[in-house]
């Protein structure tokens, strides 16, 4: 008797996967609850279990390929001598972060079309999630325990983590490990690379076309060419995990939300000393949304209601070679200068592993970009729904600035506001930044 798997829902309706590894090949016999895959999400990096016992005798593609939700990820031989379980149990729970599910959301038509009748797709048995370096988490694949982000990083980092000298309990390999060969270079890949995984094949594109011309690729979806005589020199690329979502993300606040921003500079030539600068940022957010509460709100622009937060949750973006995370400064009015660093410390690690719980990737009430770390001065950051605002904070600089009988040099720090002009009015967002700035404006 055979059986297709479909894959579950791996957290809070993402609609599709990444494979990362594959813990078994086609043909190998594979236990109930034992690890099949490790999948990327755009919050997480997953172990999913096998719903059964048996052989396995079809994995629907190779470490790279995306894979809707609902549609098959391995077909088995069910093999009735070994355990299986029992019908009608509950196969819904998982390990992972402790938050409400949300209401399972209606599936696409083309995701039903494919669904197979035999298989819900729920989750099966006890997944484990790499949020934590734990025993059972930490399963032993080629000889070496490691959690699905550290397996994932050490491809990143191009570190062989067989080779990787591991520190954690039980022999477990860390991300510290992985991060410390990788630097001192003592596991790098052997002389004999793995066997290469054949490249799916991309839509050709004439080398001579003219000019404006389209030819269509696989999907059936028109594709410019290159003007004559210009040769393309890349290859398209699938958008995956995290910035995946994140192209799904800004398309929907383009669609959804009026943007409108305001630009001013903070001034900060009163500081005394040598202070945080992103504390002050977070904490000049604070007592703006305590002086204009509408921008500390969620908007539904469907049902046309505000909900104004008393807690200021901020979202603070993060950017990383995989792309964009934002993870949640909970409470940040309760907190002091100390405490606002400490937690983003704590939450730029969390990300930087991947260990970072997806409950804390959303539920912000208004967010912070400080682009200005790199390069920029001002911006039209995006707001990303239901939150109707966003600030953005820009490089700092030496600005000649009048003064009563003169000039003189001032330090100062770009500021963008973009908000949503649906949910408030251009008098309430202009107020807002000025209680920003003037806050950043006090001497500590």
């Amino acid at each position: 008797m055979s059986k297709k798997f479909l894959l579950p829902d791996l957290g809070e309706g993402l609609p599709d996967a990444t494979i990362v590894e594959w813990y078994v090949k086609e043909g190998d016999m594979i236990r109930l609850d034992e690890n099949l895959v490790s999948m990327e999400t755009a919050k997480a990096v997953v172990d999913v279990p096998s719903p059964v016992s048996g052989k396995v005798l079809k994995l629907a593609g190779g470490p790279g390929d995306v894979i809707v939700t609902g549609t098959m990820l391995a077909e088995f031989e069910i093999d009735p001598s070994l355990p299986q379980r029992a019908e009608g149990q509950d196969t819904g729970h998982h390990h992972g972060p402790s938050h409400a599910a949300p209401e399972p959301a209606a599936p696409t038509p083309a995701a039903a079309a494919k669904a197979e009748p035999e298989d819900a797709g729920t989750v099966v048995g006890a997944m484990q999630v790499g949020n934590a370096v734990v025993s059972e988490a930490a399963v032993a694949v080629g000889g070496v325990k490691a959690v699905p982000a550290v397996r994932a990083m050490a491809r990143k980092l191009g570190v062989d983590i067989t080779r990787v000298r591991a520190s954690g309990v039980d022999g477990t390999v860390s991300m510290d490990d992985v991060k410390r060969a990788a630097a001192d270079g003592s596991a790098k890949p052997g002389a004999t690379p793995a066997p290469a995984r054949a490249a799916a094949p991309v839509a050709a594109t004439p080398a001579a076309a003219p000019a404006g011309r389209s030819t269509l690729s696989q999907s059936g979806k028109p594709m410019r060419t290159q003007p004559p005589g210009v040769a393309a020199t890349g290859q398209p690329e699938q958008l995956k995990g995290v910035r995946r979502n994140m192209a799904r993300v800004m398309a929907d606040a383009h669609a959804k939300v009026v943007p409108t921003t305001l630009c001013d500079d903070a001034d900060l030539h009163a500081w005394i000393g040598k202070q945080d600068i992103t504390t002050r940022l977070v904490r000049a957010i604070v007592t703006a949304c305590k002086t204009v509460p509408a921008l500390n709100a969620w908007f539904d622009g469907e049902a046309l209601s505000r909900t104004m937060h008393p807690n200021v949750d901020i979202g603070i973006a993060v950017d990383t070679d995989d792309g964009l995370f934002v993870p949640a400064l909970r409470n940040a009015d309760m907190l002091d200068a100390r405490g606002i660093r400490e937690g983003i410390n704590r939450l730029r690690a969390q990300v930087e592993a991947r260990t970072l719980p997806a409950s804390e990737l959303s539920g912000y009430t208004i967010s912070l970009s400080n682009f200005g770390m790199f390069a920029g001065r001002y911006a039209t950051p995006v707001v990303v729904p239901p939150c109707v605002a966003i600030v953005g904070a820009g490089k700092l600089s030496h600005d000649v600035v009048a003064v009563i009988g003169g000039i003189e040099v001032h330090r100062r720090m770009p500021i963008s506001l973009t908000f949503d002009h649906r949910a408030c009015t251009g008098g309430e967002a202009a107020r807002f930044l000025k209680a920003l700035l003037d806050d950043m404006a006090l001497p500590q």
